[in-house]
């Protein structure tokens, strides 16, 4: 089977992308997926994300799991104009309940004018690749809703072609559970609206969630049945000492393998903390010294180009806190290690998770915000390779990992700030030591993760898939 990826995210690695890359290891694993995956990771309809729209980042990854769409439709009129034009749509989108019916006909015709060239776009892409299904990650909320609209229609023309295959909508976010909000204004509407194309299941159209409440959050839309949960997938990390890539690795980043290795799994992204994460360092790197251990490093896996006044921000902190010889940013983490056109190696999450693991590291994860993340894997990642894990409170933290599952609590404020770095590198000492409780608890954490995060929900999607996929007739 060929699927294809369309993702809302507009940035060249995400942690959308390496859950993807999960899936597609399975599905190779079952032998019903081929590689590479063509992909449209939506540069060009994403001017929030200012380094990489309209085009991508100038050096694309070479992993070979991804083809990059090598077009996009034409931007209209120049950078600043289409940018403009994409981001007033999706305000006005946001802010429908405030048009008159003049506004309302005046918007769908500006949707309809950015949707046409993109139901070209994607269904030449299908067809060029001969892509049986698309998965489309994240497409359903209102980030680029022309680009939605003409994703259903192309995609209801290649199935009409082929009387199989189709799209399917993998949404790890909807309109009520990601409140994310820019200079005081909501990004996307608290319930869909008549501008909001939404997946309706039926011939060619499925449908996946990532938990249940988002499952139960779209029984409340206006579509006659909810979306399948479907869970994510969390890698597997081989146990064994340093290869010649993470010491290269390493050496390239001038880190000091003995010293305990932090890893914060989250894009510079506001609601991401990371801002709490590097208060979180320097409490720690406080405690480590009082109790005469090597001091940790952080390593925060996103880009600063990604939110440019933010990124301001976190380096604001990291110098008022005297932190930039301890923490490094990994400018997006790619979906496979590999070589950037330097020669640099870049890792992948599975290594890094080695690399914390070997040196004796840990996991930090500081969402601001608590109704923002609907999973929040930073815990998960710390429990697959048997790491300690720090971790603010979240709306998402209870229903996604249980009462059992055991994390530092992190507080914002000093006197938090100063007990939970106490505290973390009191998980750290004893891991180091191979304690014999804390392994326990380690232990029972991944336990816990491979119950919550089981793979069979995905055999069964990609079965069906691959079952749904074989033409009854038309075109190829």
């Amino acid at each position: 089977m060929r699927i294809g990826l369309v993702c809302g995210d507009g940035v060249p690695a995400s942690g959308l992308l390496t859950i993807f890359r999960n899936v597609v290891g399975l599905g190779v694993d079952l032998k019903l997926l081929d590689t590479p995956v063509p992909a449209d990771l939506g540069y060009s309809w994403r001017p929030d994300k200012p380094a990489f729209f309209p085009y991508g980042p100038a050096e694309q990854e070479s992993s070979g799991l991804w083809e990059p769409a090598p077009q996009v439709p034409p931007v209209f009129g120049t950078r600043d104009r289409a940018a403009a034009e994409w981001t007033s749509v999706r305000t006005s989108v946001a802010d429908a309940a405030a048009l008159d019916p003049a506004g309302r006909a005046h918007l769908h015709e500006r949707i309809d004018r950015l949707a046409a060239p993109y139901r070209v776009h994607f269904a030449d892409w299908m067809r060029r690749n001969r892509i049986d299904w698309t998965v489309a990650v994240n497409m359903t909320l209102s980030d680029a809703v022309p680009v939605t609209k003409a994703l259903h229609a192309a995609g209801r023309e290649r199935h009409r072609e082929r009387r199989a295959g189709g799209v399917l909508f993998w949404d790890h976010d909807l309109f009520g559970s990601c409140a994310v909000y820019e200079e005081g204004t909501r990004m996307y509407p608290e319930r869909p609206n008549e501008f909001t194309p939404l997946p309706r299941t039926g011939p060619g159209v499925r449908w996946a969630v990532v938990s249940e409440a988002l499952a139960e959050e779209a029984a409340g839309y206006p579509v006659p049945e909810r979306p399948r949960v479907v869970p994510n997938i969390l890698p597997r990390v081989p146990i064994g000492p340093l290869e010649p890539r993470h010491r290269q690795f390493l050496d390239g980043l001038g880190l000091d393998p003995r010293r305990p290795i932090l890893l914060d799994p989250v894009r510079v992204f506001r609601v991401k903390g990371v801002e709490l994460a590097l208060e979180l360092l320097a409490a720690a790197r406080s405690a480590a010294v009082r109790r005469g251990l090597p001091a940790p490093y952080l390593l925060v896996f996103g880009s600063l180009a990604e939110d440019p006044s933010y990124a301001d921000e976190v380096l604001s902190t990291a110098r008022r806190l005297d932190l930039l010889p301890d923490v490094r940013f990994l400018d997006g983490v790619p979906v496979c290690s590999t070589r950037d056109g330097a020669g640099r190696w870049r890792l992948d999450e599975v290594d890094l998770l080695r690399i914390a693991s070997v040196s004796g590291g840990g996991v930090v994860f500081t969402p601001n915000t608590g109704d923002v993340e609907t999973v929040g894997l930073g815990p998960a990642l710390a429990a697959v390779a048997e790491l300690p894990c720090a971790s603010t409170g979240y709306d998402a933290f209870a229903p996604t990992y249980g009462g059992e599952f055991s994390v530092v609590p992190v507080e914002p404020g000093p006197a938090g700030m100063e007990r939970a770095g106490d505290e973390l590198m009191t998980a750290v000492r004893a891991n180091r030591a191979g304690e014999r409780g804390m392994a326990d608890v380690l232990r029972r954490n991944r336990q816990i993760v491979e119950h919550r995060f089981p793979t069979g929900p995905w055999t069964e999607q990609l079965t069906e898939l691959a079952e749904l996929t074989e033409p009854t007739g038309g075109g190829g």
